[in-house]
């Protein structure tokens, strides 16, 4: 599987417009990077220490926290560079594997979403019969089966990309190691690998929208039916945070992957990719957790338990003092 392209490093041509701006651009990315960082861990670190979050939905919401920040990290560190640099440079090597990362932790969110949305349907739908589908194994085999599948998909199509030869051009207009620039710089036959590169956007964008939004037809009609108006509202604040994610996600996927046509790459794909990489892991913690009552509820009481700690011992001199009783 060696591949016998001359190209040993490809100059990525990042952002090329509003140069003037690029500096401002660069703040502003790092700053939603940071906080993309800071928001999903704390996503992560509140369902780990907080019992009354322990539960499939939030299980589910920590993996999907937790991809956001692998998400983010392959793309957005490469694109503050090329905001900074002139030129920015990446090895072969290192293309291949953002390629395959970005695809793999994109697979696996789609994937992740989709098991969150038949999550709520169980919840609301099927309320009796919840605690005994939703068990802790049956999520953790939920959680490991979205990796796994993205993980084995996108192996398969990686090897197919690093078989491809670069001999014109090691010039990607892009950002980021994506199919479309690379398979048009590309001097062999993309054919198989567009056709594969479709299948999968059909399968993990499509395919899985499709699954969500009959699993949303089931949950909407199930709340209407629900007769008092707190539980209307209730049911509807779980699953609004999980469509406004699903809607942004998937619309951008869609116009950028699920296309005949892979090898052109227009501005507006770029100005998606930007979305999806820098901009939705920043909104993912806000949506989940600002309009969530059982997330601040936690956090007040996180905060509660600190500060017992704090005024029962350590503020007397003793770190013991009050933590038993």
């Amino acid at each position: 599987m060696a591949n016998t392209s001359s190209v040993t490093e490809f100059i990525l041509v990042g952002i090329p417009f509003f140069y003037d701006l690029h500096r401002i651009f660069f703040f502003m990315g790092l700053f939603l990077y940071i906080v993309a960082i800071l928001g999903n861990g704390f996503i992560l670190v509140i369902v780990a220490i907080e019992p009354r979050l322990q539960t499939p939905m939030y299980f589910f919401l920590s993996n999907l926290a937790f991809l956001e920040i692998c998400y983010t990290t392959t793309v957005v560190p490469k694109l503050l560079q090329t905001l900074l640099e002139t030129k920015t440079t990446i090895c072969f090597h290192c293309c291949m594997a953002q390629s395959f990362f970005y695809f793999t932790f994109g697979g696996t969110e789609l994937l992740i979403l989709t098991v969150m949305s038949f999550d709520r349907y169980l919840a609301i739908c099927k309320p009796l019969q919840y605690p005994m589908i939703m068990t802790k194994n049956v999520c953790i085999q939920f959680s490991m089966a979205t990796w796994y599948s993205s993980f084995i998909l996108f192996f398969f199509q990686s090897l197919l990309l690093w078989r491809l030869t670069f001999c014109a051009s090691n010039v990607i207009d892009h950002f980021l190691c994506d199919a479309a620039p690379l398979f048009s710089i590309s001097c062999a036959d993309t054919f198989l690998n567009e056709i594969m590169g479709l299948l999968s956007a059909i399968l993990l964008s499509i395919l899985t929208l499709i699954f969500t939004l009959v699993s949303y037809v089931y949950i909407i009609s199930t709340i209407v039916r629900v007769p008092s108006a707190k539980g209307r509202k209730k049911a509807f604040s779980t699953c609004s945070s999980h469509l406004i994610v699903v809607s942004i996600l998937y619309g951008a996927l869609i116009v950028m992957y699920v296309r005949p046509n892979l090898h052109s790459s227009s501005p507006l794909t770029r100005v998606l990719a930007v979305l999806n990489t820098a901009v939705t892991p920043v909104l993912n913690p806000f949506i989940y957790t600002i309009r969530n009552a059982e997330v601040k509820a936690a956090v007040k009481n996180a905060i509660y338990k600190k500060r017992e700690l704090l005024n029962g011992g350590f503020l007397n001199g003793h770190p013991e003092v009050g933590k038993y009783e």
